[in-house]
């Protein structure tokens, strides 16, 4: 074989796995996340979850610009989701605040981690035309995030609420234009 065979095949495997590894670093951002909560660094938890909002932004426009959507892409990317938007937040805010509450704060994060499953799921078996059924899981999983940060200013009453508004919001069946 020649280099310039080399080259292509070495550059045509790049760019077929270029969206996957953004896809993998939001992952990898989730898992951390979930990490750092354990270990009592809640603030670091948060900052991560933020970064894997980047790379979930960005993974879907590249595959789209280099043509290179599959089906394996998608289904990675929600596996990813769950895990950056969907556990990460819920044990966050479960390590802050509901915790504190036994059961019952469990259960809301639980509930938050199931709704953002049936999500994604949906997600998955859906055609997209331009529109989201639902709240998206990565804004859910922001707003949660900001619910950490409001723990110190709001009463503990309002982030169980705002917690299950999110949950139901992500499986509610309305439609959200893509932006």
């Amino acid at each position: 074989m020649d280099f310039d065979h080399w080259y292509d095949a070495i550059l045509n495997f790049i760019k077929s796995q270029a969206a996957n590894g953004l896809t993998v670093a939001n992952g990898c951002c989730g898992a951390a996340a979930l990490f750092y909560c354990g270990n009592h660094q809640p603030a670091v938890s948060a900052a991560l979850i933020f970064a894997a909002v980047l790379f979930d932004r960005y993974d879907g426009k590249l595959a789209r610009k280099l043509k290179m959507e599959s089906a394996l892409g998608k289904q990675l990317d929600s596996l990813c989701d769950l895990l950056s938007f969907g556990a990460a937040p819920a044990m966050l805010i479960h390590t802050a605040l509901f915790c504190l509450y036994g059961v019952p704060g469990m259960l809301a994060a639980i509930f938050y981690m199931l709704c953002g499953m049936i999500r994604l799921a949906r997600f998955n078996i859906s055609k997209q035309e331009g529109f989201f059924y639902g709240l998206p899981i990565p804004v859910a999983g922001l707003c949660v995030t900001a619910g950490f940060f409001a723990v110190p200013y709001v009463t503990h009453f309002w982030l169980f609420v705002w917690m299950v508004l999110l949950s139901v919001l992500m499986v509610a069946p309305f439609k959200l234009k893509k932006i």
